[in-house]
């Protein structure tokens, strides 16, 4: 433990004190979210993303140890364990050096060279690889080990059972692999060739004949190479210069250069080359390559979900949600602000004559029996026939409403799933989308936790990578989030309770169950009294959960009960009870604004951290942190493309963000382009460092091809 925490303190630059802290309390059951908002005094106040780098990196430790405790247990089986390897496995930090090391001795198939070793060539071999001349010819020593019955008539034979084993040793060298590991990641090409017809392989075309240095080769074009073969649309390979790799090894062997064996040890090193050190670690470098590319896009897309449903929500509004369709029709359901639905229909807006009145009819009815003031428009097929419509109705009959062009990703998995049966089971499958289209910008993150993360959309490439790790990391995102805003409990769906710290789904249904016969939660405590929520559970999730108007006040805020008594105090010192927290709200805030934490830190011998986080629940009741994000653009007229100018700046939303660029809604059909070029003046690593998913910009139009339906846009000349 003492070792791991002594290599996490040097990578991750934390105190190892800070470290030891939170992987005990990460071995004690705690999750995440709870240490990193409820133990700031234990960890030193380390956040959510160091606790997850300590925690991952402290377990890809233990795997190296018990994997290096299995390797030393083999090779000390074999006999075969010396004070030099043995040091050398234990100072590795590296999984892939530690397999290095232990290639030599991992159990394999029978090779060419163990056949030449069963024959008794060893000695030869080592002749070899020692290279001191003999006091005989080359003929008559290979002589020597001539035996027919071992399969070894001629001299040829001989030398080339000798020479497999030279190879293969060569081949298992952990130091050349290394230089050839380190030669291929500088010097290799990624070649890709077409493989199929043209017409078959058109979406590859740009790939028919391409190569890029390994080590220029940014993730989504590895990504999309990779697509491509397995589409089986091309092959791909890499390309490193065989002669000066073989002059790097044969200097790292010493070879020398007119010894008696230079001839026979240098094909044999060639051999190892070609044969066994190039192939695997092509593939291995290949794999690698794929790993990280995974990573980073699995990175961008867990930055821009946390985004998107971060995205501020527009609370009070009754929206009038609509899933743009043609020969279905537009099917629109209005949703109160308690997200309640009030009314259902569906508009044939794309129709007749006579279906195109009757959908003004019946918009309008929607629209004023139930005091509409927004309406969320799906971004789907006839979304902008759908837009045009809106927009055309709001000038034509004065309406006092705006609209927004809502993603409806994922809305048809929701409408189907069996959460939206239990939820909505009297509206038929196709209106669910519109209802979840509505509550969508009511509040973003309640609905979208209904969905499987990974297809809200707003990634890269998003099926080509590794599923596992997606769900788990993107779990990860709607976890952090779900908790940093905090949940409703007497509203909450069992869905949006499953991310809650300390929840898991079963305990998130108990919890419904016990509301649906028992009533609202009256405080916290209650949820004691849940099938299957015990002390521990209670413990990571009361905090993070919240009862508006309930028989405690500090039920409603992010103070966790542990803290109660605490915050009574802290109260008091500010001169008021918990009694009049409604009454007396505004000189409460006015009074927790102005305390000194520190000075009541050390007066009631409390942790600092905790005294802020209290001070700031008093000072801002009821806050959503989402109130800081920037708020949806709302719309009352259609932008057209032909109206648009080259040098005009426009108002838009961040759709998404990805590896070259980044996509941004303006009003219009199809969404405008801003190429990483074209994003800042300053240098970044990448486009999130500039934008995020939800960000509100002024980008200026740079090119437009009605034609091909593309804006190009750019901020570097924006203001």
């Amino acid at each position: 433990m003492s070792e791991i925490t002594s290599i996490l303190a040097k990578e991750l630059t934390i105190a190892e004190k800070r470290i030891d802290a939170a992987l005990k309390l990460l071995d004690e059951g705690n999750t995440i979210p709870f240490i990193a908002r409820y133990r700031k005094e234990v960890t030193g106040e380390l956040d959510e993303e160091q606790i997850r780098n300590i925690s991952e990196r402290a377990q890809y430790l233990r795997n190296l140890a018990e994997r290096r405790n299995d390797i030393i247990a083999s090779i000390t089986a074999q006999e075969k364990m010396t004070p030099e390897l043995e040091k050398a496995i234990n100072s590795t930090t590296k999984l892939q050096d530690l397999e290095d090391l232990y290639l030599p001795y991992r159990p394999k198939k029978r090779t060419r060279a163990q056949i030449a070793r069963e024959k008794g060539l060893t000695p030869l071999a080592d002749l070899i690889m020692v290279q001191e001349k003999p006091g005989e010819t080359l003929e008559q020593l290979a002589a020597t080990y001539l035996n027919e019955e071992q399969g070894l008539s001629t001299i040829d034979d001989v030398l080339a059972g000798a020479s497999d084993i030279v190879a293969e040793t060569v081949a298992e060298s952990a130091d050349i692999r290394e230089l050839t590991r380190q030669t291929i990641r500088q010097n290799a090409e990624l070649v890709s060739e077409l493989c199929v017809d043209e017409t078959v392989g058109q979406d590859f075309l740009m790939y028919k004949e391409y190569a890029e240095p390994v080590k220029q080769l940014p993730p989504h074009r590895i990504l999309a190479l990779n697509r491509g073969e397995k589409k089986g649309c091309l092959k791909l390979h890499l390309n490193l210069p065989s002669e000066s790799t073989l002059a790097k090894i044969n200097h790292k062997l010493q070879i020398k250069e007119n010894g008696f064996f230079t001839e026979l040890y240098t094909a044999a090193a060639a051999d190892a080359y070609k044969r066994l050190i190039f192939p695997s670690l092509e593939r291995e470098i290949r794999n690698e390559l794929t790993e990280k590319a995974e990573k980073q896009a699995i990175a961008v897309f867990a930055s821009n979900l946390r985004q998107l449903l971060l995205q501020r929500p527009l609370s009070g509004h009754t929206v009038l949600g609509l899933d743009p369709g043609y020969r279905t029709g537009c099917k629109a359901a209005v949703v109160s602000p308690e997200g309640q639905v009030k009314a259902i229909g569906t508009l044939y807006i794309t129709g007749s004559d006579r279906q195109h009145a009757q959908a003004e009819e019946d918009f309008l009815a929607l629209v004023k029996n139930n005091n509409v003031t927004l309406v969320s428009i799906g971004n789907g097929t006839a979304s902008y026939e759908t837009e045009e419509f809106t927009a055309q109705m709001i000038e034509k009959h004065a309406l006092k409403l705006s609209y927004l062009i809502t993603s409806e990703a994922g809305a048809s998995v929701y409408s189907a799933s069996k959460l939206a049966r239990e939820e909505l089971p009297e509206l038929d499958v196709s209106i669910r989308g519109a209802v979840s289209i509505a509550r969508r910008v009511q509040d973003p993150l309640a609905e979208l936790v209904k969905i499987e993360p990974k297809a809200i959309g707003v990634g890269q490439y998003q099926h080509d990578v590794n599923q596992k790790t997606l769900t788990e990391t993107l779990g990860t995102v709607v976890e952090s989030c779900v908790n940093h805003v905090g949940v409703e409990l007497n509203t909450a769906s069992p869905a949006l309770l499953s991310y809650v710290a300390g929840i898991s789904g079963s305990v998130a249904k108990n919890i419904i169950a016990w509301r649906d016969s028992n009533g609202r939660f009256k405080n916290r405590k209650e949820l004691l009294k849940v099938a299957r929520l015990g002390p521990a559970a209670f413990t990571q999730c009361a905090g993070f959960l919240r009862i508006k108007d309930g028989e405690n006040p500090l039920d409603n805020t992010a103070i966790h009960p542990e803290s109660y008594e605490l915050a009574k105090i802290i109260l008091a010192e500010l001169g008021f009870s918990l009694s009049e927290c409604q009454s007396k709200q505004n000189e409460i805030i006015t009074a927790a604004q102005k305390a000194d934490a520190e000075l009541l830190a050390g007066k009631l011998s409390a942790g600092k951290p905790t005294v802020i986080d209290i001070l700031n629940a008093f000072a801002n009741p009821g806050r959503d942190p989402r109130e800081d994000a920037p708020a949806p653009i709302p719309r009352k007229k259609v932008t057209k493309l032909s109206e648009l100018e080259i040098g005009s700046v426009v108002k838009g939303t961040v759709q998404n963000v990805v590896d070259f660029g980044v996509f941004v809604d303006i009003g219009l059909k199809v969404s405008g382009l801003i190429h990483r070029s074209e994003l800042s003046n300053k240098y970044f690593r990448h486009p999130l460092d500039v934008v995020s998913v939800g960000d509100v910009i002024e980008p200026i139009i740079i090119s437009i091809d009605e034609q091909r339906n593309r804006i190009g846009l750019s901020l570097k000349k924006a203001k």
